[in-house]
């Protein structure tokens, strides 16, 4: 069955190493027949939550940026990847502003097979612990999520060192295999 994946890549550098893990999933999922978009958070315009609450009364957000087209592309999707650099232990400010937007229309997000990849200049997974909490409580908010698979990009820090690491066939085999 095919099935329509939107990854989220929060990398704010283009060819960074949490955006190359992207690319490779996605290659293993085209491959296998699945539609896949992949979107460069970095190179949307998706300002911060103001909690002003407006859209509990419209299902809208009063914010008019490119928010609201990934909004709905979180809702269509069966699958979503969400990619992270690791900042001070959590995701980055790109993503995490993707995140909170979809306060307004949450609860449509449903059902979705969820795929988290991280990558960190440290060696240690256990250092990407509070980024995949992050990952996983948003997950919680969603009605019928099923966590799929995470892939440790450790050990990197310039833009392109996941290159040559396991993690790219990794993620590769991740995709093929959605």
């Amino acid at each position: 069955m095919t099935k329509k994946i939107l990854i989220l890549s929060g990398s704010p550098r283009k060819q960074g190493n949490s955006d190359l893990l992207c690319d490779e999933f996605m290659r293993g999922a085209l491959e296998a027949g699945h539609e896949v978009e992949k979107i460069r958070v970095q190179e949307k315009k998706v300002a911060c939550c103001t909690a002003c609450y407006a859209c509990r009364d419209t299902g809208n957000c009063v914010i008019k940026d490119d928010m609201a087209d990934i909004m709905q592309k979180m809702i269509d999707c069966d699958v979503m990847v969400l990619a992270s650099p690791v900042y001070f232990y959590s995701i980055d400010a790109q993503l995490k502003a993707v995140i909170d937007r979809s306060v307004c229309r949450w609860t449509e997000v449903k059902n979705k097979e969820m795929y988290y990849i991280m990558t960190a200049a440290d060696g240690e997974k256990e250092s990407m612990d509070t980024t995949l909490a992050c990952f996983r409580g948003y997950a919680d908010c969603v009605e019928g999520a099923i966590e799929k698979g995470i892939i440790y990009g450790t050990g990197v820090y310039h833009a392109g060192e996941i290159k040559n690491t396991m993690c790219m066939q990794e993620a590769y085999e991740m995709g093929k295999n959605v």
